[in-house]
């Protein structure tokens, strides 16, 4: 056979060069058109694993699937997880599960193809440049999208997921039969800004004014802000950073996935793709953000407090963000999940993007009719958020 698939239980199996080479082609070629993503990089898929954080012991079992070509050797990965639930993954399925269920079906295990813990949306399979005659992308990726259903029926999991995926290739997902759902996010989009003030120059007086009292109230008892990159980034400040990461984790959802160890692994590894906002007061770190930085984009994640300051999360996950990005020629700012409060600070509404294969034929008909439904409520709900625009109405 020309191409075998292959599942391996580490990303380590796989290695280092080879992995970046399909995750990030713009390593390999500079001139790819795909931008750089700290996400699917080998340093923080590493991490993840290497730390205990994605391990069997924490229901992210690794099983990445790897496509070889018998003369080229690896031609294409994709990042996929064994799950027996459906935490840490931002696109909730906690009521198909319970509905399987309740008809007697087993709705886990099932197999996740995403970036744990991350609701970002990227590559989710992943080819590297190809400059082979021999070697066609498109057959490349129906390949791989073939293995993900045929692992599926050899473990005898009940679906297949994959979430926050880029759109084209959710699309082709949709091609190939999977269940397509959308959501939405609120980005912030640099047209261009010469600075903080030009941005907010484009938004309505009343919006203009909020943010920069916000800003000021944000730092009123006496909060200073560092903004941390590469050998800036020391033990020091990682050890404050997870103790605020932790209480906010044990505080919202119970116990945290990330371990410490995982921190100081992406701040070896990974320490000039990283801005980390630390807050001070009198002296002791009380508040602070974790951003990563990609080819085109910011990316912010985790933030986390020991000491309540009015506006602060506002201005460390925000402001701070979206002045970073225009300082640096970036062209969004990604902050998280959910929060329609962002809408007022500058941040638009987007979609997102899943895919969905599901075992069971009734059971696939039934949540097919419900994403139907949803996506078109969905559209509605981007399209009533956009008329309460921040930004000046030309």
């Amino acid at each position: 056979m020309t191409y075998s698939l292959k599942p391996v239980n580490n990303i380590s199996a796989i290695g280092q060069t080879t992995w970046d080479a399909c995750a990030n082609p713009c390593l390999i070629e500079k001139q790819s058109p795909i931008p750089y993503d700290p996400f699917l990089s080998y340093d923080f898929l590493y991490a993840l694993e290497k730390s205990g954080s994605a391990a069997v012991s924490t229901g992210w079992a690794p099983y990445h699937l790897q496509l070889e070509h018998a003369k080229y050797g690896i031609c294409g990965v994709v990042p996929m997880y064994l799950k027996n639930h459906s935490q840490g993954e931002y696109v909730f399925d906690h009521n198909w599960a319970e509905a399987f269920q309740r008809a007697g079906g087993r709705y886990y295990p099932k197999l996740q193809i995403s970036v744990p813990f991350t609701p970002v949306t990227g590559r989710r399979i992943l080819i590297p440049h190809l400059d082979i005659p021999e070697l066609d992308e498109k057959e490349i990726e129906t390949h791989l999208i073939s293995g993900m259903m045929q692992v599926a029926e050899k473990l005898a999991v009940s679906s297949v997921h994959i979430t926050f995926a880029e759109k084209s290739q959710y699309q082709r997902m949709g091609e190939h039969g999977f269940l397509q759902r959308t959501h939405n996010q609120f980005h912030w989009v640099n047209d261009n800004y010469a600075n903080f003030d030009d941005f907010l120059a484009q938004l309505s007086s009343k919006k203009r004014k909020n943010i920069r009292r916000e800003r000021r109230v944000a730092i009123e008892n006496g909060v200073q802000i560092e903004c941390l990159t590469g050998a800036e980034i020391q033990p020091v400040h990682w050890d404050a950073f997870y103790q605020f990461y932790v209480d906010t984790g044990n505080r919202k959802w119970g116990t945290p996935y990330l371990t410490r160890e995982f921190f100081t692994l992406i701040g070896e590894s990974m320490a000039e793709d990283i801005l980390l906002i630390m807050c001070k007061r009198d002296n002791r770190y009380v508040a602070g953000a974790i951003n990563f930085i990609g080819g085109d984009c910011l990316f912010g994640r985790n933030w986390g407090c020991i000491e309540d300051h009015p506006m602060l999360h506002f201005e460390v996950c925000y402001y701070q963000a979206i002045q970073f990005a225009i300082e640096h020629g970036l062209k969004r700012v990604e902050a998280g999940a959910q929060g329609q409060h962002k809408l007022a600070r500058g941040y638009l509404p987007t979609h997102t993007y899943s895919a969905h294969w599901i075992v069971n034929g009734s059971f696939s008909e039934a949540v097919c009719e419900f994403l139907e439904l949803e996506r078109q409520h969905v559209d509605e709900e981007i399209e009533y958020i956009e008329k309460h625009s921040p930004f000046k109405q030309s």
